[in-house]
């Protein structure tokens, strides 16, 4: 199924998942769906591994939970973000390095400054490598951090890889 992208999220310049100028980072970018869900592509790379050709199981978790507390960002914009309180990984498959991936977060529940999310990172076939679930704090930015913007350099970075729709194959399935 291929679902339509409503919106691009922005980047920042040093975050471990977003951070476009970090070296080490997974330099991942994230997009609404028209279905209400946030889905990132990122292609892990050696750097990224545990056991050779697998990606190391903090950085699925990281991913995973990103991509969970951003989703809260589809209704709330950049006004509200994301605290993580409690986080669970479940680990399904080997994630291999070298090959997109695609990481799949949703709001399920929200009651006031409180919310939850589930998450799977898609292998290219569709399979379910890992599923996510955690609970999280919505906070303005400014309770959070002193962050500034243009310092961060927190801006959508359009590419001419930008997708207009993008395919989930086999997640109906992952989610039952």
């Amino acid at each position: 199924m291929s679902l339509r992208v409503t919106r691009k999220q922005p980047n920042s310049k040093m975050c471990l998942v977003c951070g476009l100028k970090n070296d080490g980072g997974l330099h991942a970018s994230f997009y609404e769906l028209a279905n209400g869900e946030l889905v990132a592509l990122f292609t892990p790379r050696d750097e990224h591994q545990s056991y050779p050709g697998r990606l190391h199981g903090g950085i699925i978790t990281a991913i995973l939970d990103e991509t969970i507390g951003r989703a809260v960002m589809i209704s709330c914009r950049e006004d509200f973000w994301g605290v993580t309180v409690e986080f669970t990984t479940r680990f399904r498959k080997p994630v291999p390095l070298g090959v997109e991936l695609r990481v799949v977060g949703r709001i399920v529940k929200e009651e006031g400054r409180v919310f939850e999310g589930t998450g799977e990172i898609l292998l290219p076939d569709g399979e379910v490598a890992a599923t996510g679930s955690g609970k999280y704090l919505k906070l303005p930015l400014g309770r959070i951090v002193d962050f500034d913007a243009v310092a961060e350099e927190w801006r959508v970075v359009d590419s001419p890889a930008d997708p207009a729709e993008i395919a989930l194959p086999g997640v109906e399935s992952s989610r039952r």
